[in-house]
């Protein structure tokens, strides 16, 4: 019977899988055989790294196994001594490594040591190799484009009202915080879609948000916030949004890639994520089934061997 240990790894390789990684042993590493390689205990200056990510055959990053259950808040000091234990005949994206995982299979939290203030946080699976290489390229990451933002830019307030004005502004410094959970409370009427649409403008255009998910918890909402992101005439450039960026009101499980604005009901998100969750557990169920042939096939082997001698 698998260990936990052993049962949170075949979740693990499963779920960088599905998320773009190539799995490799030691005994057989081949860094060209995708973007994105994770090797199998990879070897460090003071020992083994559950798995060490390649990206373009260089490594930048680690993942720490736990089995399920296991409390990984904390373990990232782990993951960052890994990240300064790179052994110096291999070439890596940063040193100390940027980015550090830590997994049960079914609890994943991600570091990003490029940020301002590195902090650990969960993440429902792992990034792919492609996200990385972008990341690991950029002269700065979110969470510092998010800290310059109130001094990026003066927001214009021309056709703002000051409950909106102030809104915007209290975000936009819980963001430079790196609060990443923040609630504005308005009244009805006091058009709380079109300061979300300024506030998604700025995000995007003055941070570099690459994509803003928009949640409606009906679909006649999400018809008329897409009518106000058609209508909402940006205030510095004088054209419409939607001129400027794609915006996608979700009505499938297929996701436009170049669309900024990406609108959604909570019903529809959670139909994708099971989607997910369930195409996660096929792979697992097939993985363990073909464990469980190969040890069939090998008891057998051994016991062919046994009669014979």
């Amino acid at each position: 019977m698998p260990s936990p240990e052993e049962l949170a790894r075949e979740k693990i390789d499963a779920l960088l899988e599905q998320c773009g990684w190539i799995l490799q042993n030691r005994s057989s590493i081949n860094l060209s055989a995708g973007r994105g390689i994770a090797l199998r205990e990879g070897l460090l200056k003071g020992g083994e790294a559950d798995y060490l990510l390649f990206a373009d055959e260089k490594i930048i990053g680690t993942v720490e196994a736990k089995p399920e259950g296991y409390t990984l808040i904390g373990v990232e000091e782990q993951s960052g001594k890994y990240g300064k234990g790179v052994l110096e005949n291999h070439p890596k994206w940063n040193d100390p490594l940027a980015f550090a995982y830590e997994s049960t299979g079914t609890e994943t939290r991600f570091t990003n040591r490029l940020d301002p203030v590195p902090t650990s946080r969960n993440l429902f699976a792992f990034h792919r190799p492609e996200t990385l290489i972008e990341w690991a390229q950029q002269p700065k990451q979110i969470g510092a484009r998010l800290s310059d933002l109130l001094t990026t830019d003066q927001m214009s307030t021309t056709n703002l009202w000051s409950a909106q004005i102030e809104a915007i502004g209290n975000l936009e410094k819980s963001l430079a915080a790196n609060k990443r959970r923040s609630l504005v409370q308005m009244a009805t009427g006091s058009g709380k879609t079109y300061t979300a649409a300024n506030l998604v403008y700025r995000l995007i255009k003055l941070a570099g948000a690459q994509r803003i998910l928009f949640l409606v918890d009906r679909g006649n909402l999400g018809d008329q916030t897409l009518k106000e992101f058609q209508q909402f005439v940006t205030p510095d450039d004088g054209r419409k949004f939607t001129e400027l960026y794609n915006v996608q009101h979700l009505q499938s499980a297929q996701l436009d890639r170049v669309s900024r604005v990406c609108i959604s009901t909570i019903q529809r998100l959670y139909s994708m994520l099971c989607e997910f969750v369930f195409v996660f557990l096929k792979m697992l169920t097939a993985r363990r089934e073909q464990h469980e042939e190969t040890g069939i096939a090998l008891f057998a082997w051994h016991e062919s061997r046994h009669r014979l001698a």
